[in-house]
């Protein structure tokens, strides 16, 4: 196994007060009743890649009790063969700090170690919400690829900030548009490369995909110049119109995420609800199977609740799937029935709400 957890342990995290988990490289269960602390302990792994994990929360909305002195998260890992200790905290009223090795260090490092994807209930309307959800979840996949995607990121919404403050303000001195644009060109075209060139390769995996889930044709709708000096021009030619609007109107921030299930020809908006799961979990496997032939490690998944929603069949074929990539994989669910098929190829995990937090007991094998 190229890349898993060996170690996790949280302190006053959510419903979690102390917890230490030992793992190996196989998948994991997780099971319980609602409210015994199951999403949460995917949320502190989730934190530890860059962003704001998951639910996407404010370090403040992390402590255990309002107030408390902070929170912690810990893990070693290992890839490709090599060991890895990750700590990120914070205290009340302070961003959230990383460390890798004891070095710390930006956000971002962690996207160059720990590759990782998650699926959540809330991410079944993924197909029929707001561009922005779809972005996101593009630009996580992008990451797991391009490690420097993530600057580019940040580098491009900083300076598009920083423009729409000046377009607001009545600011008309081109030096300074002129030097925001070409920040903007440079890392926005950068975004749009690497994010055609992660839908072609899944492209690929999905050609090479026999599995029970559906295949989607992936494209990225997007107005923008593809290179820094187009992107710059538009930018520049467009700060009339953009200034009438009070934010910039062109760039990589706009496009979105269009799929098409390939067997019917179908797009996943009009699809229903199991079959847009499925198209996602398709998207999941593809990657994690491309991931995993270009660099040998597939990324870490956190599959919330997943299990129930698949029926007999398609929950059997993920299990496989997910062995035979070798993907350190922590899922969810009510009843350990769900996850009976995974025998002793995961572990198994059981939560529960106690006087003081989440209870984590291993068992055997459902």
């Amino acid at each position: 196994m190229a890349l898993h957890l060996l170690t996790l342990q949280l302190a006053l995290f959510r419903s979690h007060h102390a917890l230490r988990l030992d793992l190996d490289a196989r998948p994991v269960t997780l099971t319980g009743p609602n409210g015994a602390g199951k999403t949460n302990l995917l949320e502190a792994i989730s934190l530890l890649s860059p962003g704001r994990g998951l639910r996407r929360a404010a370090p403040d909305e992390l402590p255990r009790r309002p107030g408390q002195q902070g929170w912690k998260i810990a893990a070693s890992l290992t890839r490709a063969g090599l060991p890895h200790e990750l700590e990120t905290m914070a205290r009340p009223g302070e961003p959230r700090r990383v460390l890798i090795d004891g070095k710390a260090v930006a956000q971002s490092a962690l996207g160059r170690l720990v590759p990782m994807l998650w699926l959540t209930p809330a991410m079944d309307r993924l197909w029929t919400e707001a561009p922005e959800g779809r972005r996101r979840f593009l630009d996580r996949m992008v990451l797991a690829f391009h490690p420097d995607h993530a600057e580019a990121t940040l580098a491009y919404e900083k300076a598009m900030r920083e423009r729409n403050r000046l377009l607001r303000d009545g600011v008309h001195d081109p030096a300074w548009f002129a030097a925001l644009e070409a920040q903007m060109g440079k890392a926005g075209a950068k975004i749009t490369t690497n994010r055609r060139a992660l839908l072609s390769r899944l492209a690929r995996a999905a050609a090479e995909d026999d599995s029970a889930f559906p295949v989607a044709d992936l494209t990225l709708a997007c107005d923008a110049p593809d290179t820094p000096a187009d992107l710059t021009r538009a930018l520049a030619e467009g700060r009339a119109r953009d200034r009438t609007a009070g934010r910039s109107l062109t760039g990589p921030h706009r496009a979105d995420l269009a799929a098409i299930w390939r067997a019917r020809a179908m797009p996943a908006a009009q699809c229903s609800t199991g079959e847009q799961k499925a198209l996602l979990i398709s998207l999941i496997l593809a990657h994690a199977t491309a991931l995993a032939t270009d660099t040998g490690a597939p990324p870490i998944l956190l599959l919330d609740e997943l299990a129930a929603h698949l029926d007999p069949a398609r929950r059997e074929a993920l299990f496989d799937r997910l062995c035979a990539l070798g993907a350190q994989a922590f899922m969810t669910g009510t009843e350990p029935a769900l996850f009976a098929p995974l025998g002793p190829r995961a572990r198994h995990f059981t939560l529960t709400d106690g006087p003081d937090g989440s209870i984590l007991t291993e068992g055997p094998a459902p």
